[in-house]
């Protein structure tokens, strides 16, 4: 049997695993369904690097994805025998000899691993624009970035190569590329799933897995099978009550809600997404929550904030890299790495271990912060970016010019209202609940919880969702126009 494309693209993984488990379709006959997607769209949008024959796949766990395609980021998951190159020319042929434990847990749920996705160079930057590969398209308008660090997992989720991929975030990185490519994405807890074996905690905390999907109840069922401790995991956010999959039909109940608008930092918020903002704004009262202007005080100054971040991320970046450099018998120059990151390899060799330790300061005042406001409102509510995706290009206007403080404080200064909630370690999502009127590009919304709050998260999503479907828009490239009949 062969599953046509406008078949595949018609159903979320959760659908997918139950024509598998009721015998209607084979796992081989979605996988080759997936390559046919890759076949037909990638071409144009870049977003996956690599991709391997089905022979090759290990499919070991009869979970709630049984058979479900699945793409892996190039960055932070590893799969034995398979490249993870972090977009970098520095970790080029690298092959990993051992599964991550995520990578294990993935295997469990029944997902088919077929390839990995794109990722600018170590997940440093909010487009994916990476010398190795190139630039990641938007299939909403391929003139536009995708999004980062996960923009080939948004991409290729956004135009049907499979249904959920795996993201990683450090300061928007799933939200970002979900916001950019019309989809869902929720960035878990700090601590919700575990970074082992190799390392306890990336960029001290500030880094979390995740996934971006077409559809909440895709990316709840994956967090059952993501979330949950390690042995030798140095801390773990306390397990839920229920599963999440059964938080997405749950009612929310009437949610204190504070609006956001405008960023922290001084950049204004462009009128379609203000727009946006404005019409979610009385969809919620609509559904019955309380919702008022508020304002989220992060603890700090925007200039200690980004000055913060970019000591944490610069340090570990440095050493991350002195380590790769290590292995594979590199220089780290600029035949290696592209001018952004060895500018900031540089500024990260510069920073001292008192500067550090005040970095650890000013997270642990955001945290403090950040809790005392989920103390008196359940959710915030802010636009996951200011403004609509950027034309490819953008990031990298005069950026050889930028020190690595300078090229942190570009990138938060195109995505404020991120970063504050990896500081913090609490939950955020972005629901693609809007588009502008003039050009059709999708317009993520960011909603955000205390610590531990991705339950409150699921049950507003799942109500968003049957409130204001989003599952039926697709983009200009898209698999399910590519039947091969």
């Amino acid at each position: 049997m062969t599953v046509k494309l406008s078949e595949y693209v018609s159903f979320d993984a959760v659908g997918l695993a139950d024509l598998v488990a009721r015998g209607e379709v084979t796992p081989a006959e979605l996988e080759a369904a997936a390559h046919e997607a890759v076949r037909v769209v990638n071409p144009r949008i870049n977003a996956v690097a690599e991709t391997w024959p089905a022979d090759e796949t290990a499919q070991e766990g009869r979970g709630p994805l049984t058979g479900v395609p699945f793409l892996i980021k190039d960055l932070g998951v590893s799969m034995a025998g398979k490249r993870m190159e972090l977009g970098s020319r520095l970790a080029a042929g690298h092959i990993a000899e051992a599964d991550s434990s995520l990578m294990r847990r993935f295997r469990q749920a029944g997902l088919v691993t077929l390839g990995r996705t794109t990722t600018p160079e170590m997940a440093y930057s909010i487009t994916t624009e990476p010398v190795l590969y190139g630039a990641t398209h938007n299939p909403w308008d391929l003139e536009r970035s995708a999004g980062g660090s996960s923009g080939g997992a948004g991409a290729a989720v956004a135009a049907g190569i499979v249904p959920v991929a795996h993201a990683t975030d450090a300061a928007g990185s799933i939200r970002i590329p979900a916001a950019y490519n019309g989809l869902f994405g929720l960035k878990p807890t700090r601590g919700r799933i575990s970074m082992g074996p190799d390392v306890d905690e990336i960029f001290n905390g500030l880094a979390v897995h995740g996934s971006v999907s077409r559809t909440v109840r895709d990316s709840a069922v994956l967090l059952d099978r993501m979330r949950g401790p390690e042995p030798g995991d140095p801390y773990f956010a306390t397990q839920p009550k229920r599963p999440y999959a059964e938080e997405v039909t749950r009612h929310p109940g009437a949610l204190r809600i504070g609006v956001l608008t405008q960023p922290w930092g001084g950049r204004r918020t462009t009128a379609p997404v203000a727009d946006a903002v404005a019409a979610t704004t009385q969809l919620l009262e609509s559904l019955g929550h309380h919702v008022h202007e508020a304002d989220l005080d992060m603890g700090v100054g925007w200039d200690e904030f980004i000055h913060g971040n970019a000591v944490l991320w610069t340090a570990n970046l440095t050493a991350w890299m002195d380590d790769l450099a290590a292995a594979f018998g590199r220089p780290v120059d600029a035949t290696t790495v592209e001018n952004v990151i060895l500018a900031s390899y540089r500024y990260g060799q510069q920073v001292t271990g008192a500067q550090f330790v005040n970095a650890l300061t000013m997270r642990n005042r955001v945290a403090r912060s950040v809790a005392r406001y989920f103390a008196a409102y359940d959710i915030l509510l802010t636009p996951t970016l200011p403004e609509l995706p950027v034309p490819l290009g953008t990031y990298a206007e005069g950026a050889d010019e930028l020190d690595g403080l300078g090229w942190l404080t570009r990138l938060l200064d195109h995505s404020p209202f991120t970063a504050g909630f990896n500081v913090a370690g609490t939950p955020a999502m972005s629901v693609p609940l809007a588009s502008d009127t003039a050009t059709g590009l999708p317009i993520g919304l960011q909603f955000a919880a205390g610590y531990g709050g991705e339950d409150v998260l699921f049950r507003l999503a799942g109500q968003l969702e049957q409130a204001s479907p989003w599952n039926q828009r697709t983009p200009a490239v898209w698999a399910g126009h590519g039947d091969n009949t």
